[in-house]
């Protein structure tokens, strides 16, 4: 198969981000109606950030989290099992909305984006960190007042 000449290096493909985000909506609208008629499943409320498609479109990994719940201890586990446990009947729900060929394989894992970013503002809310931010930006107004 010839390359196709508009991409732009190793990221996801238009065709990978156009179903990654059809599979995330129908997820999260099944997940909301309670189409899945597990009352574990039903008493979460579970928030789909992103949904990575492979290249081949057979694998799509959903990182989930639990709505306000962190991702540690019982609850983003039982969340997870039940997910696993429903996912036949997931996917069978992604594919009334989904136009290709087969429908992915779902695979679910915890979204630990939000964990990342507290930690991320933690990290830049070090006095450390602080100084040495504030000594760059000086250090660029110099160059700018010389050049």
């Amino acid at each position: 198969m010839a390359k196709n000449r508009f991409s732009s290096g190793d990221g996801p493909s238009q065709r990978q981000l156009r179903v990654g985000e059809l599979i995330r909506r129908t997820l999260s609208d099944v997940l909301i109606r309670a189409e899945v008629h597990d009352p574990d499943l039903n008493k979460i409320s579970i928030t789909v950030g992103e949904v990575r498609c492979s290249p081949d479109l057979k694998v799509a990994t959903v990182y989930v989290a639990p709505l306000g719940g962190t991702l540690g201890g019982e609850s983003g586990q039982a969340m997870l099992a039940a997910l696993r446990r429903h996912s036949g009947e997931l996917r069978h729900h992604v594919s009334k909305g989904l136009t290709t060929k087969s429908t992915p394989e779902l695979r679910f894992r915890l979204d630990d984006t939000f964990d990342r970013l507290d930690e991320t503002r933690r990290m830049f809310s070090d006095e450390t960190v602080q100084r040495d931010i504030a000594k760059r930006d000086d250090d660029d107004d110099d160059a700018d007042a010389l050049g």
